[in-house]
């Protein structure tokens, strides 16, 4: 059974990153063959212009499936990618592999923040990411003016706000956003 989906995915237009999320069955006894394509199309992916970076995630065994993720500057990046030769080639070249495309996911902004890592199922309504996220950006928003704002006054403004914008993106992303995403799980994948 090898069978290979050959389609495009549907890349929205927005500019920000994009990361796209592909699961892939693969029969027994075929897992070095898949793993030698799926690495070869990676590194390929690697070398196009606006390619943030890839994984490859082996199945946790029995029918669960391979994950192959690919992260791109943008759109266009991600589209450019999706459109080249080189990857209808590593298609072409695929037969004998016995591998199936299950899912596919194109996340994109926040979606990220709320993607449960081996799970295929939607992005929360935009609706419920801006509240989440504002859940989040408040007691980061708060800290910060107390805490670290005033230790800043003597820098220049550039300067200053790159400070503080680090430190609210390095919080954001490892601290607030998993936590809220946690506490609201029920609320944002019901």
């Amino acid at each position: 059974m090898t069978a290979v989906s050959l389609e495009h995915t549907t890349v929205p237009a927005d500019t920000g990153e994009v990361t796209l999320l592909i699961a892939r069955r693969v029969e027994p006894g075929h897992e070095a063959a898949f793993e030698r394509w799926a690495r070869g199309i990676l590194d390929t992916a690697a070398g196009f212009p606006g390619h943030l970076g890839y994984g490859l995630f082996r199945s946790s065994g029995g029918d669960a499936p391979w994950f192959l993720v690919h992260r791109f500057r943008n759109a266009a990046a991600c589209r450019a990618w999706q459109e080249s030769p080189e990857r209808a080639a590593w298609f072409a070249d695929c037969q004998g592999h016995h591998h199936t495309e299950i899912a596919r996911r194109t996340l994109t902004g926040m979606e990220t923040w709320f993607a449960k890592p081996g799970s295929t199922r939607p992005a929360p309504p935009r609706w419920k990411m801006a509240i989440s996220a504002t859940l989040a950006i408040y007691p980061v928003s708060v800290l910060g003016a107390l805490f670290l704002t005033p230790h800043l006054t003597a820098l220049p403004v550039l300067l200053s706000s790159a400070v503080v914008a680090g430190v609210f993106n390095v919080l954001m992303t490892y601290v607030a956003m998993p936590a809220v995403s946690r506490l609201l799980r029920g609320w944002l994948t019901p």
